[in-house]
């Protein structure tokens, strides 16, 4: 069956095998709003049951990077998903939006089913923590675009908020201080720059540092923050919020403020990972451009008015997070960072 297309590199049973063995994964990511199931041509969400007089849709889509390379190398393919759901989940929830439901897009080299099945049970955990629908997706089996055994994943999220409570960061003023909620690791940014430095210092992987294998460390998933700070949303006036992705904290803290505003951040109560402290060693890295490329442990920053910051840090530790304080918002517009 299909042996023709099969001799030109697609393989249609496989095909079919994989989808077979996404299903349990995604069913785990339902939410009631999801109308019909997986496999048809369009996926659908029922916006009527969100219960929003104005609702506003907010998306965003992204990939891994080179970090999927690791992943690949090492043959570690069930935590990617994760971070595939994190970068567009968390991106979205700057704006004060719930995330709906994600897509994801997955090309191969060729499909090995319990590969793919590997991949997408990471986005389903992902979705699972993001509490979103993992509702469809794509997988494409492209040996002429890919070498053995590689394969790309990218995702695409869509959320809501009501009009009247989406955040631009418009509201806030000099004054207002900033609350850091810490990342797991590296996140999924940067990953260039790791993968030069690990080759250039001709790295075991493999080896422990601080008692756990590199890789584990260089291949920890991204925290996704939708659960925890949607909770203090509840609680709080939100006033603006970033997420640390590429470019760090250089170029995402200040594209949460109003031009005119700037930023002054006491680095030195952040705990900086000892993953990412390690490479800032190994390749004797400046802390200006550690600063430009890692998330130096804040993965998610929030601004607060100064009268609010005693309840949003009880907020967020009700939630689980382990908050921090780390800065304030100036008259003085750009971004200072103190005690790095």
């Amino acid at each position: 069956m299909s042996e023709q297309y099969k001799k030109a590199g697609v393989d249609i049973e496989a095909g079919y095998e994989a989808v077979d063995r996404m299903e349990t994964h995604v069913k785990r990511t339902m939410r009631k709003e999801v109308i019909g199931g997986l496999g048809g041509f369009g996926a659908a969400f029922d916006l009527s049951g969100l219960n929003m007089k104005a609702p506003v849709l907010v998306s965003g889509t992204d990939g891994v990077g080179t970090k999927l390379k690791l992943a690949i190398d090492h043959n570690r393919h069930n935590t990617i998903g994760i971070d595939a759901v994190a970068m567009c989940v968390n991106d979205i929830l700057t704006t004060g939006a719930e995330p709906l439901y994600f897509l994801d897009y997955i090309a191969v080299n060729k499909v090995i089913p319990e590969m793919v099945a590997g991949i997408v049970d990471g986005v389903s955990e992902g979705c699972v923590q993001a509490g979103c629908a993992l509702i469809g997706g794509e997988t494409a089996e492209m040996g002429e675009m890919y070498g053995k055994g590689e394969y790309d994943i990218a995702g695409f999220a869509v959320g809501a908020v009501e009009k009247t409570a989406y955040i631009d960061g418009s509201d806030v003023k000099a004054g207002d201080r900033i609350i850091g909620l810490p990342s797991s690791g590296i996140h999924s940014n940067g990953y260039s720059l790791v993968r030069k430095l690990l080759l250039d210092n001709a790295v075991d992987v493999n080896k422990d540092l601080d008692g756990r294998p590199i890789i584990d460390q260089l291949l920890e998933p991204t925290r996704i923050y939708v659960k925890s700070v949607r909770s203090l949303m509840e609680k709080v006036d939100v006033k603006a919020m970033s997420h640390i992705t590429g470019g760090g904290f250089i170029e995402n803290i200040p594209r949460t403020l109003p031009d005119h505003l700037g930023a002054d951040i006491e680095a030195g109560g952040i705990e900086v990972p000892r993953i990412i402290s390690w490479l800032m060693e190994l390749g004797n890295i400046d802390p200006q451009e550690a600063y430009n490329v890692f998330n130096m442990g804040i993965g998610f920053i929030i601004a607060v008015d100064e009268a609010d910051v005693e309840a949003a840090v009880r907020a967020l530790e009700d939630a689980g997070e382990a908050p921090e304080v780390i800065g304030t918002v100036t008259e003085e517009s750009g971004l200072r960072i103190h005690g790095r």
